[in-house]
């Protein structure tokens, strides 16, 4: 199965734990994305990201240049089967464009979505931030 939607971040919360030079540092954010209420993909994704970043520049954030990994926490629906699950989360931030690639962990579904399994990506796009599913239940 597929499924297509697009989120915004509602919270985001990052602290520097590593400096390691004026513009490189390690940080961490937490997050909840905000899916909407309907569509293919609906719900939040509450996620704690450890990132890297090789150029940062506190002035303008979108000029910085990072690589992230973390645990992603989505709960809603998803083509109306209604649970939660949770995904790794790799990905890249640079120059305002972030691409990242999931994977569904196995044994982490619940209701609907308890057998679960499967990937997706999200990119910045037009529209905000496109994210896709490819999943089995």
């Amino acid at each position: 199965m597929k499924a297509h939607g697009t989120f915004t971040p509602a919270k985001w919360d990052e602290k520097t734990f590593d400096q390691i030079a004026p513009t490189i540092k390690i940080t961490k954010a937490s997050v909840v994305l905000d899916f909407g209420a309907a569509g293919e993909i609906a719900g939040k994704g509450t996620v704690e990201w450890l990132m890297f970043y090789s150029n940062s520049d506190e002035k303008d954030q979108h000029n910085s240049t990072a690589s992230y990994v973390g645990l992603m926490r989505f709960d809603g629906t998803l083509n109306g089967s209604a649970g939660s699950f949770v995904m790794e989360d790799r990905g890249t931030f640079d120059a305002g464009a972030l691409n990242a690639t999931l994977t569904i962990l196995p044994g982490s579904g619940t209701d609907a979505l308890r057998e679960i399994s499967g990937s997706a990506t999200y990119n910045t796009s037009s529209t905000g931030m496109a994210f896709e599913m490819e999943y089995k239940l």
